[in-house]
């Protein structure tokens, strides 16, 4: 079987920054053993596998080296990214069918915006619980709550009282992957509110399925905005949010919410990518 397998970086902020995702267009004689069997070997952290559909443009199945996952923001931007660069899509919108239910993308001359689900957030969880996660003291943002939150993917959400203390985090895999177990959720995204050009810088961690660190984390970072709209600034509806600093992969994703009647109705998280 003769496929290509694109190699692509998404939301990079300098030129050797973003997260690296691979992409296949042509998906549909493929089994789900064999996805998995190609995931593995490319190394990412996700893969994107394109095939028809009968229900949207197109239907996009994501698989990291562990296993499936039901939506992935990175490896989608690199997926419609390419689409529109090798003139297979032009400019507009268009639908993918996920796991996560189907979702419109909006392809831009430049740049993907990729709608995700309505914001569902969870129960919060006491700081005590975090005590073995990280090898280091005093770094928790009390003034902000730790809360399950979903667009898409569970996550936990988990605010640090400085970009300092967020980049010098050292995580302790195993017991992430019990709290993860324990909580129902892929992972913990860490942030920390800045005043600069960007809204937040974050980090994520799910090992759990088999990624230890992510540099740009597209589904992340749309439950992150909607985070900030709720409990940091509800007067804000675009959220510029930069992550991957602390694996010198500068990584820079935008986060719009369409809200009406102060309930988020869309969230769309947007980025470029490049073939690398």
């Amino acid at each position: 079987m003769d496929l290509t397998v694109y190699k692509l970086s998404s939301f990079p902020k300098e030129d050797y920054g973003g997260n690296e995702a691979g992409v296949v267009l042509d998906a549909d004689s493929l089994k789900d053993k064999e996805m998995l069997k190609i995931a593995k070997e490319v190394g990412f952290s996700e893969t994107a596998f394109v095939s028809n559909s009968n229900v949207a443009d197109y239907k996009v199945r994501f698989f990291t080296p562990a296993n499936e996952v039901s939506l992935c923001g990175h490896a989608t931007i690199a997926t419609f990214n390419l689409l529109r660069d090798k003139e297979i899509i032009s400019p507009g919108i268009y639908t993918q069918e996920t796991k996560a239910g189907i979702l419109k993308l909006d392809v831009k001359e430049d740049i993907v915006f990729m709608e995700q689900n309505s914001p569902v957030y969870g129960q919060v969880i006491e700081a005590i619980e975090f005590n073995n996660c990280f090898y280091n003291d005093d770094y928790i943002n009390h003034e902000l709550p730790i809360v399950i939150l979903s667009t898409g993917m569970r996550e936990i959400f988990l605010p640090i009282n400085s970009v300092k203390k967020l980049n010098n985090l050292t995580p302790n895999f195993e017991e992430i992957i019990k709290l993860s177990k324990k909580y129902d959720v892929i992972g913990i995204h860490v942030f920390s509110v800045t005043k600069d050009k960007a809204d937040a810088y974050g980090r994520n961690f799910a090992p759990i399925v088999g990624i230890n660190e992510e540099s740009a984390t597209g589904t992340s970072n749309g439950a992150l905005g909607c985070y900030l709209n709720k409990y940091v600034n509800p007067s804000k509806s675009e959220f510029i949010l930069r992550q991957g600093y602390s694996m010198n992969k500068p990584s820079e994703i935008i986060t719009k919410l369409q809200i009406q009647n102060r309930m988020i109705n869309t969230v769309w998280v947007g980025g470029t990518a490049k073939i690398i």
